[in-house]
């Protein structure tokens, strides 16, 4: 099919400039190569396409009704490709990206409205997900991920700081219980637990050179941070978020927090894309608004 669109195109180029000399210096080959081109085309077609005499090239009956044809689908094309191409050097057009809720709410819309006002002609196509993408099987340009996830292949941009995790439940839960002083003490407790593809989430914690995993129990199992964060306001339960999510409600007492030695800082959020090669301006533009000055 490529060779056909070529031989096509050369045929065109030849008709309209009617002379081998021209369109040779046009497309930048050699005047026996495009003459074997066109050759090779009316023989596939077993059609003449092309009078020649020594001084004059022009399309033959056949010829003419075929570039008639023709020439609408090559301009077409021609527009397409040209398209295809301002992609690479201006900001516009779709982008496919895949993140979690929480690197929504974190990172994303923070930033959302100058990015907005400062390319109109990107439209941001926002999947949530819980847990890890594979970008490629799954046709997106781009996602944000927590650094520990994204795989080794991929080109990762740092797009918050350290995060740290944060073991929360409401005053009202706590009034009857004891508070948890070792990750251990998790197991005397409601748990609200998060879900990600492989199953709930089991929760690590660490202290110096301890490191502990605990599969928690508990009345409820959803698949977004900020859901979590609701559930434990609401004393369901204890519930396992970002620092950032929960430090109003630390802060105004609507939530306690605990176990808070055990929680060291993890790498935080990653914006990850496959390659560097013939990246379209609107990621780049996207790259450059989110990473972490």
């Amino acid at each position: 099919m490529r060779n056909e669109l070529n031989e096509l195109a050369t045929f065109a180029i030849v008709a309209s400039e009617r002379s081998f000399t021209r369109a040779a210096a046009k497309i930048g080959v050699s005047q026996s190569a495009l003459s074997h081109t066109i050759r090779g085309l009316e023989r596939r077609l077993e059609l003449q396409l092309l009078a020649r005499t020594t001084k004059s090239v022009a399309p033959t009956a056949a010829g003419a009704a075929l570039l008639k044809e023709l020439s609408p689908a090559l301009e077409q094309i021609a527009r397409a490709l040209n398209k295809a191409r301002s992609v690479r050097h201006r900001p516009a057009g779709r982008l496919r990206i895949v993140m979690s809720r929480s690197a929504a709410v974190m990172v994303l819309l923070p930033r959302l409205t100058a990015f907005a006002e400062t390319h109109p002609d990107i439209v941001l196509d926002v999947v949530t997900v819980t847990g890890p993408v594979d970008l490629v099987a799954g046709e997106f340009d781009a996602g944000i991920q927590l650094g520990e996830y994204i795989q080794k292949d991929m080109i990762a941009v740092r797009v918050t700081q350290e995060l740290r995790l944060a073991v929360v439940g409401s005053p009202g839960y706590f009034a009857s219980r004891s508070i948890p002083q070792k990750p251990k003490d998790l197991n005397d407790h409601r748990c609200i637990s998060l879900r990600l593809p492989g199953g709930p989430y089991r929760w690590e914690f660490e202290q110096g050179r301890k490191a502990v995993t605990i599969g928690v129990n508990g009345p409820l199992i959803i698949d977004d941070t900020n859901l979590v964060i609701q559930a434990a306001l609401a004393g369901v339960g204890v519930g396992l978020a970002f620092e950032e999510q929960v430090a109003e409600y630390v802060a105004k007492r609507r939530l306690i927090r605990v176990l808070e030695d055990w929680t060291p800082p993890i790498p935080g959020f990653f914006m990850y894309y496959p390659s560097r090669q013939h990246q379209p301006a609107a990621l780049s533009a996207l790259v450059n608004a989110l990473r972490l000055s």
